[in-house]
């Protein structure tokens, strides 16, 4: 990469934490954004808390580890760990400042003027009052343990992210008044949302937390209740496995999963009026300083509230809802095998739906000529369709092998569950390569076609779930190419067996050889750049943090390469600098669907190359998992892609953002006389013509679009 160590200093590099928050932040503008339906914006207020508390589980609970080990390094953008945390708290208080000014002056007056109220004690009136007298010693007290906190009773070990409720009050002993404290945990076993009934079908709701307080007196009797004040931990929840020193895998993270919940506080969240006092005596407890320490105006755990958008209810209230089609070249078929034989097919879900894959495997499991199964399983979720084909598989009398990846993060118990299930049922269940996270998202169906035995793959960027596929942008591909057929057989036999990696076909694999590919297109990218001819690179993805893919995007920038970059989540790099990355441009896409698919594309001297995967561009997928890219081989598909998949977005000026130099971002808008486009409604409508049109019916009115040199969002 010539002298790029010596080009590229700290400067040109965004602090990876804080590329996170803006991430986050975009999310929050979602649900400040009031032409978004009302619970759609509550939908992204409850995602903007869920991404915070795993961002504190596992990147704050890092910088800690940093600031507390020996060693001081500056990391790519030159902070120190020390220094990031600093920046990254300042940068969360301002965010959740914003976020519960969002909720107090925003949401919550207008559930409230739509039918959707929170209310307090004062607020019921006697039938209301009778009613939650009952819940409460009916459904609330048999589970509620008071906890003393005295010599005797020392500070429990609150489980993270648990909801507790600490205790001022006064009891008299032997003629003297004395004040004490208690914790009450709030049960994570009840809704903390507790829906009062009603008649009319409106929705009245009290928070568990406020009932419980109300009713203190009654677990504490013979006290004088002083005040209670809500409060929240967040802990460490990374997983810490020496695989080396492991002899059962699935045994060490079931045990590593018990103590996740009791790992070292990295936050503390208390109720706006909770007394300096009390405050300071919790920070001591858990050893934490001020600077962990957040004041909250409104609800404690704001995840909760997704109940008041879950049900079928208020309809006016959400986006117009959309049920995915079959994709168009599955439509015909009933036999899927004959399908993929006659052509490779490509799957974009939500906008297609994820039950044509649901449906390959099912097919697999019955049908009398496939003879073996092979599946790598990441996020499962709980749909059992998937693990259901293959343990019916096994009964048909198939081999079948599931590669289970048991440290997905905050999946481990799920996959653990399925892992025991899969086995039992005579699956053969294997756990990977030691030291490495399989990532890769593929299935391998082997058949005795009447011609010869022929391997039928689904290759993707997502998951194996059937429910976040309804949530998720992705892309899969179901083809019978040898090339890949034969690159699949080798990498299953690499996860399940003992081999030395073999070079591939067709697909690039990590951690073997996939950085280095992904490098050497982009350098024959700008060497064509530096011949005159044709040079372009479109890369859609969830994160951009690996330098050495970030200094090759600003040679190649250099070199006069044209470089668009659809980033939904992190990125390092930084767009617009003079002289540095004047080519490149940066945007992010924060809509209804979270956008998942990773793309990439290159121009080749107008002999275009797209490669399709489950890999971003970051260290710890190109080094420490097992990843799978692969080749868009099909003219037509490949069309596709260029036409829809990438133009779309690349067009998007109304949920589209684009990231200036410094990091931040603003909102793309249509300038005067230009078309409004939102890529993912286009993407429906699209899907819904397409659904509704007869094959000889009328020609679609959404035509392919062409792929623009530079589309106006990108110029400001």
């Amino acid at each position: 990469m010539g002298n790029a160590a010596n080009t590229f200093k700290p400067e040109h590099f965004i602090n990876r934490e804080l590329s996170w928050l803006e991430f986050n932040q975009r999310v929050l503008d979602e649900a400040m954004d009031p032409g978004n339906p009302l619970l759609e914006r509550v939908k992204f207020f409850c995602i903007t808390s869920s991404n915070l508390d795993e961002f504190f589980e596992v990147r704050v609970a890092g910088l800690k580890q940093q600031m507390e080990s020996d060693v001081v390094e500056r990391s790519t953008d030159g902070m120190t760990a020390t220094e990031a945390f600093r920046a990254v708290t300042k940068r969360v208080r301002s965010m959740v400042e914003n976020q519960y000014t969002c909720w107090q002056q925003q949401l919550l007056p207008a559930l409230a003027e739509n039918g959707i109220r929170f209310l307090n004690f004062p607020d019921l009136d006697s039938s209301d009052v009778a009613w939650v007298e009952e819940y409460y010693r009916a459904q609330v007290r048999p589970v509620l343990t008071p906890l003393a906190l005295d010599p005797a009773h020392p500070f429990p070990q609150l489980l993270n992210k648990s909801l507790n409720i600490i205790v001022r009050l006064e009891m008299l002993r032997a003629g003297e008044m004395l004040r004490h404290l208690a914790v009450v945990q709030v049960p994570r076993v009840l809704p903390r949302l507790v829906r009062l009934p009603r008649d009319n079908g409106g929705q009245d709701y009290i928070f568990l937390g406020a009932l419980i307080g109300h009713y203190l007196a009654d677990i504490f009797p013979g006290t004088r209740i002083l005040g209670f004040w809500h409060f929240r931990v967040t802990r460490n929840s990374e997983l810490y496995i020496d695989e080396e020193e492991t002899a059962n895998l699935l045994k060490a993270v079931e045990n590593e999963l018990h103590n996740r919940r009791k790992g070292d506080a990295v936050r503390l969240e208390v109720e706006k009026d909770c007394p300096a006092d009390l405050r300071n005596a919790l920070l001591g407890t858990l050893k934490l300083t001020e600077e962990d320490l957040y004041i909250i105006d409104g609800p404690l755990n704001p995840t909760r509230l997704m109940a008041i958008y879950e049900g079928d209810h208020s309809p006016e209230l959400r986006d117009p809802p959309f049920v995915a089609p079959v994709a168009a070249a599955l439509r015909e078929h009933q036999d899927l095998f004959a399908a993929i034989r006659e052509r490779d097919i490509l799957l974009h879900h939500p906008y297609e739906t994820f039950d044509s894959v649901v449906r390959f495997l099912e097919q697999a499991a019955a049908d009398p000529r496939v003879l073996a199964i092979k599946q790598t399983l990441y996020r499962t979720g709980g749909d059992s369709r998937i693990v259901g084909a293959l343990m019916n598989a096994v009964q048909n009398g198939k081999q079948v092998t599931a590669v289970v990846e048991l440290r997905a993060r905050f999946d481990e118990a799920n996959n653990i569950q399925w892992a025991r299930q899969l086995e039992e049922a005579g699956v053969h269940v294997v756990y990977g390569l030691v030291g490495y996270k399989i990532h890769a998202k593929m299935c391998l169906v082997v058949r005795r076609d009447e011609d010869r035995i022929r391997r039928y793959l689904h290759l993707a960027t997502g998951n194996y779930n059937p429910t976040t596929a309804r949530l998720y942008t992705d892309i899969g591909l179901l083809s019978c190419r040898a090339g890949l057929g034969e690159d699949a057989t080798n990498l299953f036999n690499l996860l399940t067996g003992i081999s030395q990696f073999q070079a591939t076909r067709k697909m690039l694999v990590a951690p073997f050889e996939l950085h280095d590919r992904m490098l050497s297109l982009i350098q024959r990218e700008a060497v064509n750049a530096r011949k005159g001819l044709p040079a372009r690179i479109i890369a859609r993805m969830n994160a951009l943090v690996d330098r050495e893919m970030i200094e090759a995007l600003y040679e190649a920038s250099q070199a006069g390469v044209k470089i668009d970059l659809i980033v939904r989540g992190i990125c390092c790099l930084r767009p617009q600098l003079t002289g540095i990355s004047d080519n490149i441009t940066v945007r992010s896409i924060v809509d209804r669907f979270l956008e998942h698919s990773r793309i990439i594309y290159f121009e080749n001297a107008c002999q275009p190359e797209i490669f399709v995967g489950s890999a971003d561009w970051m260290p710890r997928n190109f080094y420490r998992r097992i990843e799978v890219v692969f080749p868009i081989e099909d003219g037509n598909l490949r069309e596709r892609v260029i036409t829809e998949l990438l133009a779309l977005p690349l067009q998007d000026n109304l949920k589209a953002r684009i990231m200036r130099s410094d990091g931040s971002y603003h909102r793309s808008r249509p300038e005067r006389g230009e078309t409004p486009h939102r890529s993912q409604m286009e993407f429906i409508a699209r899907t819904l013509q397409d659904t509704a049109r007869k094959k000889t019916g009328p020609k679609s009115k959404y035509p392919r679009v062409k792929l623009a040199p530079r589309p106006n969002a990108l110029k400001k």
